[in-house]
């Protein structure tokens, strides 16, 4: 796959902070013909002390902020292309299965123009995962699901499903950040939240759709499959996006067929009471994406906001999910893009995760 003589930035593991320069003030004063008699350099009359202190403080303190400022937001362009892919164990399959991988994919939110992010992804195919599962939020803007199929390349060719994210369907815009803040947006019940601009922002996510489905890829948009990988008989049960209320678990519930040795959920955005829903139904596994991990995350403290219901410690990595006495393991992708009118990310780097299933103890 040839795209052009395009240097990519590499792997950051570290970033050496600058702190801006300090301020060098000369005070010259005017001379006697113009005002207040001039002071020798570096002295200042005792009446004027106070203020020049205070208007020297708050220069220095405008000066290191905006150069913080400007370092964290550089910080954090640089590490929205610092792509990492994560590893994780996961026992849920049976005592004495051979172990089996999965490459977990989320959150692309691929534009053309990013031919970095294209490589690395056409790299994973080395990984040769037994099974690769997609949750959504491929695409960025009309014009760039041909890119998203080219990147995939070879891992278009192994046993693979998927489901849809909101950005699948709509191509992103500029909202305010704060948005994100607000608990009551992240808690819909599950009424259907279709854009009112949605026939101007939609996404050719047929053209996706059919692709994936082309290379012999399973769509599980409220629907069920079974497969066979790795010597592992696998039920794998999923909903179209939460995010837009669109989910509807229900459709496919049920109990487990004979024969199934593992039973996965796929969604793209991990509300409660989807996750509720699968572990109810006895699913092993939840693979979502969404969240991104948070974005913006503190250092020592973690994730602010997950863009859903879901608690802050779980946006991202693997953790279990109990509800009625059930209990699954969850993975949840922090994704490899942002959109493009928030392309930053900081103390949360861009990412796949290549999932180790290993047998339960016992």
């Amino acid at each position: 796959m040839c795209y052009g003589h395009v240097v990519c930035p590499p792997m950051v593991d570290e970033i050496s902070s600058t702190t801006a320069p300090s301020s060098v003030c000369a005070h010259s004063g005017r001379g006697p013909a113009g005002g207040p008699r001039a002071e020798p350099l570096g002295l200042v009359a005792p009446g004027n002390l106070q203020g020049m202190t205070v208007a020297r403080t708050l220069r220095t303190g405008l000066a290191l902020t905006a150069g913080a400022g400007a370092a964290a937001l550089a910080w954090a362009s640089m590490e929205a292309q610092a792509y990492t892919l994560r590893r994780f164990e996961v026992p849920v399959l049976a005592p004495g299965s051979r172990p089996m991988s999965i490459l977990h994919l989320s959150d692309l939110h691929l534009l053309a123009r990013q031919r970095c992010k294209q490589q690395w992804i056409a790299g994973l195919a080395g990984l040769e995962p037994d099974l690769v599962v997609n949750t959504g939020d491929n695409t960025a803007s009309a014009d760039a699901w041909p890119y998203v199929v080219s990147a995939l390349g070879r891992l278009l060719d192994k046993p693979g499903v998927f489901v849809h994210g909101s950005n699948d369907y709509y191509a992103p815009k500029a909202k305010s950040w704060l948005r994100y803040l607000d608990r009551d947006r992240r808690t819909n019940t599950g009424a259907a939240q279709i854009p009112s601009d949605a026939d101007e922002r939609e996404l050719p996510w047929r053209e996706l759709d059919a692709a994936f489905v082309d290379h012999g890829w399973t769509r599980l948009t409220q629907a069920e499959s079974v497969i066979e990988v790795a010597g592992q008989r696998i039920l794998l049960r999923g909903t179209d996006d939460a995010h837009l209320g669109l989910d509807n678990y229900g459709a496919v519930a049920g109990p487990r067929p004979e024969g199934i040795s593992l039973q996965i959920g796929v969604t793209h955005a991990p509300y409660l009471r989807v996750l509720d829903a699968m572990v109810a139904d006895g699913t092993d596994l939840i693979l979502a994406g969404h969240t991104h991990g948070g974005q913006v995350c503190i250092p020592g403290f973690g994730a602010l906001v997950t863009n859903c219901d879901l608690d802050t410690p779980r946006v991202k990595g693997v953790s279990r999910h109990v509800h009625d006495g059930r209990v699954a393991e969850l993975h949840v992708c922090a994704g490899l893009g942002t959109s493009p009118y928030a392309p930053i990310r900081f103390a949360c780097r861009p990412e796949a995760a290549l999932l180790r299933l290993v047998p339960r103890a016992g």
